[in-house]
């Protein structure tokens, strides 16, 4: 397995290492919106890879090794040994059943070898409960599925999936990689802490919660965030709330505001917060994050040879970072070691299965990290 890791400074693409004669297996791109949709830095970079799928999304902040780089658009190109790669698409509407959409994508995928699934989504108009759902309805249970939804800074306003130059939202792809010579491991962790009292969702519908308590559930969130509620929905970023099936469950799901709902004193959530499940408020500390970046790095185990680290960041996280953002990634560099190439972005969700499971879930405000490599 070879790794090329490129950024767009100056005008102009910067390659850290080349590898000469050979065209990649895939290329991954993550930038800015705008950037995403120049179709110069584009052409350029196809100029660079006239034969490879080009695939990438929009983010909240692109990563290069140890830091988050002020480089508008990054990227990777994967050249495999004896592995390959395979694509997927579907475009979908607001009327069109996600599950399906999901599964539809997987099911495109052909099974054989198939060792994993690394998925980009639109980052605000696909529900990530729908996604996981039908992802997991479609793929083989020995098939570990990673994956992130695409950002916008902290705008929200919109996330774009890019494919071979083509950049639209209402967007996911799924990239099957192939092959007994590949070997993928994730971790995954949070590093937030709950506070506050446990409260029972009674009233909501997919992503939208409509009461908490028997009360308004934005007259609450309100409440709670005092000053930092006339900053919403951004603010919430700050405050997630955690989520379980029951009060003795303790598995938890992290959920974050992606938008509100004045008319209906609602709140609109990345993924399902389900009638009857109970939630807590969560909150965060520069040595909690850091820790869950330590964490979700030592999930990942040992290491054999040269390895690709995609990382994928919650934008909350970056929010409460801020100037130590590069100490999460310093942290995963740490662990991991100088044969990893990291590269990745900050994001609307995560997807990874928790510790120890092969299920993928959606999660908020988690770091994810998906190590490729390939033995021969």
């Amino acid at each position: 397995m070879f790794i090329e890791r490129l950024k767009y400074v100056d005008n102009r693409w910067q390659i850290d290492k080349r590898v000469e004669n050979k065209t990649p297996d895939i290329v991954f791109m993550f930038g800015k919106r705008a950037e995403l949709q120049d179709r110069k830095i584009y052409k350029s970079l196809r100029d660079i890879y006239p034969y490879s799928d080009i695939i990438g999304c929009s983010t909240s902040g692109n990563i290069f090794g140890e830091q988050l780089v002020s480089a508008s658009v990054v990227a990777v190109a994967i050249y495999l040994k004896m592995g390959s790669v395979r694509v997927s698409i579907r475009d979908f509407s607001k009327d069109d059943n996600q599950i399906q959409i999901s599964k539809d994508l997987i099911f495109a995928l052909p099974k054989e070898h198939l060792k994993h699934i690394f998925i980009l989504s639109d980052g605000l108009n696909m529900n990530g409960s729908n996604l996981v759902e039908g992802i997991n309805l479609a793929t083989p249970s020995t098939v570990l599925v990673t994956g992130g939804f695409a950002g916008d800074d902290e705008q929200f306003i919109e996330s774009v999936i890019m494919v071979n130059g083509v950049v639209k939202s209402n967007r996911v792809i799924a990239v099957g990689f192939y092959g007994d010579s590949i070997e993928v491991k994730s971790g995954c962790f949070s590093g937030w802490s709950e506070f506050g009292i446990l409260r029972k969702i009674t009233k909501s519908k997919g992503n939208i919660v409509y009461e908490i308590d028997g009360k308004p559930a934005l007259d609450l969130y309100k409440k709670y965030l005092g000053d930092y509620a006339k900053d919403l929905p951004k603010s919430a970023l700050n405050f997630p709330i955690s989520i379980k099936r029951d009060r003795a469950d303790e598995q938890n799901l992290i959920r974050s505001v992606l938008g509100i709902d004045e008319d209906n004193r609602a709140l609109i959530f990345a993924g399902d917060v389900p009638e009857g499940y109970y939630a807590r408020l969560m909150k965060a500390s520069i040595d909690g994050l850091i820790d869950g970046a330590f964490r979700a790095s030592n999930q990942i185990g040992d290491i054999r040879g040269e390895a690709l680290g995609i990382v994928i960041s919650c934008v909350g996280r970056k929010l409460v970072l801020k100037q130590l953002v590069d100490e999460e990634l310093e942290a995963i560099s740490e662990i991991l070691g100088n044969s990893v190439t990291l590269i990745g972005f900050y994001s609307y969700g995560e997807l990874a299965p928790f510790n120890g499971s092969d299920v993928c879930e959606f999660h908020n405000q988690n770091l994810v990290v998906t190590l490729i490599s390939e033995k021969i």
